[in-house]
């Protein structure tokens, strides 16, 4: 039989779950249009909780793949087609009825409701879109409930016990593909200080080396080449070869040639020649070099010419994202990293696919490709059980909200691209990253050379 003394013990601790319970529920969401770095709308959220008001908004990608969650545009006229409106009032509504009153630190259940919510399998009827917004704010939102970091709270949420970590940066120094106005196929070349030994000094490694870059660029092309791409990168009128030749003349006169790797992201899905297996590299100009159109086999081809002469660590996209058998060969043909994105786009189930025929080893996290944190957490889960390396990514049309950079932290990715270390929405990222550096203070781990194996889940 209980005491007076234990009833009201039990009474009390009963009251102060329930006032917890109560100060961390969501009790408002309200979203609107905001515009990202492209000049196009995009979708911000705000979550409001007793503790406050935690707001988020969502990127866009100019190449994307045709597997990812569906990001809800109006059509029409009004922003060339690209509003949405229809997203932010799903968010204010359908999702909004969803989550009410749902404990802003249990993602995976807020996650869970908008998923049920939609009812398709690529949140097709709300848009990813409001679903990403809502996902992102009760993130911040749950950290701020706990008192924590952001990225502590994913560490926890992805019950990784050793958040320390922090990314190596794959600054995109030279912008081409869809990025870019100039003739060159390969979307983004990536310089990446793996000769660090913190994230500052990487940072101070990119900055220089990109700084170098401009002046090579200059002198050999003219001021107009320095014009920047959508990432921040310069955009010179260079083939694949001379672009990582700059790179390296760029990185010796900054003193920084034997601290730096390169990768590509070559976005091979933009120029993939419908029903053959050729890849045209002159896929920009209205009257194409037909020498340039390349088989499967010359690619690969090509790729082990371009590790063997540079010191290139990461190429992301070298194929189609259905080109399986290509996929297939240049992982098996190459000891570097080979990264899925447009192949995987975020989503386990394609992950899983891409495990079974040994596609690739690099998972490519882009939160928008899914549309949720929960289930970026599981493909990140699954990517890491496998082995394989995480790269944690922004998109080309951004924002300055800068939650990626958390992201990479809490769930230990190791590498992170964000573009170059030029225009606010990019440099945002790296920002609070060092942000993050200081807090952690001697806790702080760079894992340099060592980016694909950071320690993760012991």
């Amino acid at each position: 039989m209980l005491t007076q003394f234990s009833r009201t013990v039990a009474r009390k601790a009963s009251t102060g779950a329930a006032s917890k319970r109560m100060m961390s529920a969501i009790t408002g969401v309200d979203a609107r249009e905001i515009i990202d770095s492209r000049g196009n709308p995009t979708v911000e959220v705000d979550i409001t909780t007793a503790t406050g008001t935690y707001t988020a908004s969502v990127p866009s990608g100019a190449s994307t793949g045709a597997y990812e969650a569906h990001e809800l545009r109006d059509g029409g006229s009004r922003y060339l087609g690209k509003g949405c409106l229809k997203a932010v009032e799903n968010a204010k509504t359908i999702l909004a009825d969803a989550v009410m009153g749902i404990d802003a630190a249990d993602q995976r259940a807020i996650d869970e409701a908008m998923i049920k919510a939609d009812g398709t399998h690529n949140k097709a009827n709300v848009g990813a879109n409001a679903v990403l917004g809502i996902s992102l704010a009760a993130s911040k939102a749950g950290a701020g409930v706990q008192g924590i970091p952001l990225w502590k709270h994913y560490a926890n949420v992805a019950e990784n016990p050793i958040p320390e970590t922090m990314p190596v940066p794959c600054f995109n120094v030279i912008n081409g593909g869809e990025h870019a106005g100039n003739r060159l196929a390969f979307q983004e070349f990536f310089v990446i200080p793996t000769g660090a030994e913190t994230f500052s000094e990487s940072m101070e490694i990119g900055c220089e080396t990109f700084h170098a870059l401009k002046k090579v660029i200059q002198t050999k092309f003219g001021g107009d080449a320095t014009l920047i791409g959508d990432e921040g990168g310069f955009a010179p009128p260079c083939d694949v070869e001379s672009g990582l030749a700059m790179i390296m003349e760029a990185a010796e006169n900054a003193g920084y040639a034997d601290k730096i790797s390169v990768g590509l992201d070559v976005a091979s899905s933009e120029f993939k020649v419908d029903g053959k297996d050729a890849y045209d590299l002159d896929f920009k100009s209205a009257n194409g070099d037909p020498s340039m159109v390349l088989s499967g086999d010359e690619m690969v081809a090509l790729y082990q010419k371009l590790i063997a002469e540079y010191p290139i660590v990461t190429i992301e996209d070298p194929f189609d994202q259905d080109d399986w058998t290509n996929w297939n060969k240049i992982t098996a043909a190459t000891d570097i990293q080979i990264v899925g994105d447009d192949l995987t786009v975020t989503n386990p189930a394609k992950i899983q696919e891409a495990i079974d025929q040994k596609s690739c080893n690099c998972l490519l996290l882009k939160v928008n490709q899914i549309g949720s944190i929960s289930e970026s957490i599981d493909a990140v889960k699954l990517s890491k059980q496998a082995g394989w390396g995480v790269m944690t990514s922004h998109r080309s049309g951004e924002t300055e909200d800068n939650y990626i950079a958390d992201l990479a932290v809490g769930l230990g990715t190791g590498q992170i691209k964000t573009g170059a270390p030029c225009r606010g929405e990019r440099t945002a990222k790296y920002n609070q990253l060092l942000r993050i550096e200081a807090e952690l203070g001697g806790a702080a781990v760079f894992p340099g050379a060592g980016f694909r194996t950071p320690a993760w889940m012991a």
